[in-house]
């Protein structure tokens, strides 16, 4: 079996989240309020108290670029730098963990994800 696919999802997770640090800083948003929400807990987790189906979903939905990716958009077009912040700040905790091999949940359980079985 090839490791090479598993290897370019790990890549493009490192890509993600160099290139949201770097945009990140580059536009000079300071250290705060990245170390605040990078080190605070995932709370999306919480949704498996509620079972895999729930916990996958909330995590899915809080793990997926799609949101933050739209949050910069957004923040762009608005002009408004905050919502650029959190966005690019989400955007690196997703590469943060498709680089870890922390891929988007199925319901069948926590460990089995689009990435690999952790």
């Amino acid at each position: 079996m090839s490791l090479l696919p598993r290897r370019l999802l790990h890549a493009e997770g490192l890509a993600l989240l160099v290139g949201a640090l770097v945009l990140y800083f580059h536009l000079d948003f300071g250290w705060g309020l990245l170390v605040l929400l990078a080190l605070a807990p995932d709370l999306s987790f919480a949704g498996y108290l509620a079972g895999p189906r729930i916990g996958a979903l909330a995590y899915n939905l809080a793990h997926t670029e799609v949101w933050a990716g739209a949050l910069v958009v957004g923040g762009v077009l608005g002009d408004v730098d905050t919502l650029v912040q959190l966005g690019l700040i989400w955007l690196a905790h997703i590469g943060v963990d498709r680089l870890l091999g922390y891929g988007l949940k199925y319901p069948t359980g926590f460990k089995d994800t689009h990435l690999q079985r952790v």
